[in-house]
């Protein structure tokens, strides 16, 4: 049967285990799947009158990428004309780069992300007063990088009905000074369960043009598919917006495959609908999400030990629920087959969580529909490193998070502990499947950060630290981008995708550099400055540069 379309290059990177090069060879697919990839010789087999032949040159062609944890909801929206996204330099900083925003929007909410104090030369966290001097009559909300946090302005706190005397939910705060008076700091579960009422005002089809925009970058980095996993563990805050999809979907709007990955509750039947309806090539429901601790930069996230740095005696963070109340859920949603992705990054709550796995296991069997996978995975105790594959757990990890705070692991876990901390090389060697992401909006999703990060522990903005933090755990490019195409894939409890093999989706990326040759490997700065050519989901052209 001949091919609708045959791409050809001379470095095609099939992303098969065992296989560490690319070579010179034909991508054959019909009807949007691979028919088969051969020599550009062979090609000819498989070449009718209509069949349209791509020829990419020296450009390098792999597996298209596959974010596998993001939070579609907030990175559409940060990366749209409805709110900002910036760092900031300080306080001062954050609350003056709103002006674009506020001129933009002058009327109702300003809503922006990506604030991390401890990223400032004066590392406090700041207050309602810095906001009200500027914007007193409107209200304002700027959410933490790490997603974690709100800080709002005294119309805010009016607005949402928050005052001193305000009781905030288990495992949240809200900040109070000296004076008991509300410094507009709002933290962990108090922050989500917050946050759908701040974004209310925003309409369904403002938040899909947002979508569409976030759809286009994620095309122009070679990015063909996305795990969009729950951010928040609270019934109805999980911002998995399988509405927004349904409407894209049904006008062709989307441009990449979606995994739905809602919060893991007692009550299932949301899940258990969506997957139900979700059941296309492009838009399906994964698994569950759920969360066990939170991050360590605010102590957290939970350890064995207490913090280095500890704020009080026993500081070692704790869980967001109870080690029983997790088990339940875990062991109900095993017992129906499902798979479950955990946030851990605490060692101890990877261990917790991998006990509840093993129980798991043990008593029904590996789930029917995927595999369980845990998020982050940001230090270990080392036994637990070779247990993980053991079970057949994925390693969903986020390079980029290596360098975002840079002396940060040192300050609050110490050099001992460090030592164990995304150990990427150590996953692979012990027999893990790592799959990787960006957690964004927390990281952009600029697949070329991923990449190098990955394969040179540096960050890449500013290349530090020299040699790769911990450059042991440096894996090489072949199997980095295996993990996230392959990797990601498995996470997404998806066996179509993945790979350049016979009878996948042709899912594919191409880029402008050799990804796997001397040129890349010699002088990884190249990977910053890669441009994608063009960007294919089931043989269809969704971006071309």
């Amino acid at each position: 049967m001949h091919s609708d379309i045959i791409i050809t290059s001379e470095h095609v990177f099939a992303g098969v285990e065992g296989c560490d090069e690319a070579r010179a060879a034909a991508v054959c697919i019909k009807d949007g799947r691979i028919q088969a990839v051969v020599d550009p010789a062979e090609a000819d087999a498989y070449r009718g009158p209509d069949t349209r032949t791509v020829d990419y040159g020296s450009a390098f062609v792999c597996p298209g990428l596959h974010d596998a944890h993001l939070h579609a909801f907030h990175s559409a929206l940060y990366s749209s004309p409805l709110a900002e996204s910036f760092l900031g330099e300080s306080e001062a900083d954050c609350v003056a780069r709103l002006a674009p925003l506020a001129e933009r929007r002058p009327t109702g909410w300003l809503l922006a992300q990506g604030w991390r104090e401890y990223r400032w030369k004066t590392p406090v966290m700041p207050s309602k007063h810095s906001l009200d001097e500027v914007y007193p009559d409107r209200p304002v909300a700027l959410y933490s990088g790490d997603a974690h946090t709100l800080w709002l302005n005294s119309c805010a706190l009016a607005e949402l009905g928050v005052t001193r005397d305000s009781v905030p939910p288990v495992g949240g705060s809200y900040d109070k000074d000296e004076n008991g008076e509300l410094t507009g700091i709002v933290r962990e579960a108090a922050a989500m369960e917050l946050m759908p009422r701040i974004v209310a005002s925003f309409t369904l089809d403002e938040i899909a043009d947002a979508y569409r925009g976030f759809l286009r970058r994620l095309a122009s980095h070679g990015i063909t598919s996305v795990c969009d996993v729950s951010l928040m563990a609270q019934p109805g805050l999980d911002f998995v917006r399988d509405d927004v999809y349904a409407a894209l979907e049904e006008a062709g709007d989307l441009t990449a495959r979606v995994h739905l990955f809602p919060t893991l509750l007692d009550d299932m039947g949301r899940f258990e609908r969506m997957r139900e309806t979700y059941r296309g090539p492009l838009l399906n429901v994964g698994g569950f999400k759920q969360f066990f601790d939170g991050v360590s930069s605010q102590h957290t996230a939970y350890l064995q030990a207490p913090y280095t740095n500890a704020r009080f005696e026993g500081d070692r963070g704790q869980t967001t629920v109870p080690f029983a109340t997790m088990r339940d859920l875990i062991m109900k949603a095993a017992e129906k087959g499902y798979p479950v992705r955990i946030h851990t990054i605490g060692d101890e709550a990877i261990h917790e969580a991998l006990d509840i796995f093993e129980e798991a296991l043990e008593t029904y069997g590996a789930p029917r529909f995927g595999r369980n996978s845990l998020e982050h995975l940001e230090n270990f105790q080392p036994d637990d490193i070779e247990r993980l594959a053991r079970l057949g757990v994925i390693a969903s990890v986020q390079p980029p998070h290596i360098t975002l705070d840079p002396g940060g692991p040192e300050r609050d876990l110490g050099p001992m502990r460090c030592q164990y901390m995304w150990p990427f090389a150590t996953l692979l060697a012990d027999g893990a499947t790592l799959a990787l992401g960006t957690d964004s909006p927390v990281v952009d999703v600029d697949s070329r950060g991923v990449l190098y990060t990955a394969v040179t522990r540096q960050d890449a903005t500013t290349h530090a630290p020299q040699g790769g933090w911990l450059p042991s755990e440096k894996i090489g490019m072949a199997d980095a981008l295996r993990a996230y195409a392959a990797g990601s894939a498995a996470a997404a409890n998806d066996p179509d995708i993945g790979t350049l093999e016979a009878g996948k989706w042709a899912d594919i990326a191409v880029f402008d550099l050799d990804l796997l040759g001397e040129d890349a490997a010699r002088e990884p700065e190249r990977i910053l400055d890669m441009n994608t050519l063009a960007t294919y989901v089931a043989g269809r052209a969704v971006y071309e540069a």
